[in-house]
């Protein structure tokens, strides 16, 4: 396993963007696909984006689809996810994790490793 830490949550109004970074520490990225996931209040924890180890590769779902992009650094083991045109319904916890090599990147129970997550609060 290694650590990940999320940073650049806050609080925004409706149609705002903001950008997510994760910082991976322990072992090189490069060995990792990563993904972001998300927890709003008294819901589930679900999929929001997903990137293979060189970036070749991304994966986002319907609701975040053409708003939001994940992108990463592997030189310097950061992982991104910008997020525009920002909805309340976009309002949760906010999770990167990492596994190497998962097939299917959608699914939370892939990934060993998450950060502690960042709030991300919209509001009109």
């Amino acid at each position: 396993q290694v650590q990940l830490v999320e940073t650049g949550g806050g609080s925004v109004q409706t149609g705002a963007s903001l950008k997510l970074s994760c910082k991976l520490s322990g072992r090189t990225s490069w060995l990792y696909d990563m993904g972001w996931f998300r927890q709003a209040p008294g819901k589930e924890r679900e999929f929001v984006a997903a990137i293979t180890w060189n970036g070749g590769a991304t994966n986002y779902s319907d609701s975040v689809k053409g708003r939001f992009t994940i992108s990463r650094d592997n030189r310097q083991d950061l992982m991104f996810l910008q997020m525009n045109s920002l909805k309340s319904e976009d309002t949760a916890v906010y999770y990167c994790a990492a596994a190497q090599r998962v097939s299917q990147n959608y699914r939370d129970s892939e990934y060993d490793s998450w950060g502690q997550g960042t709030q991300v609060t919209v509001s009109s």
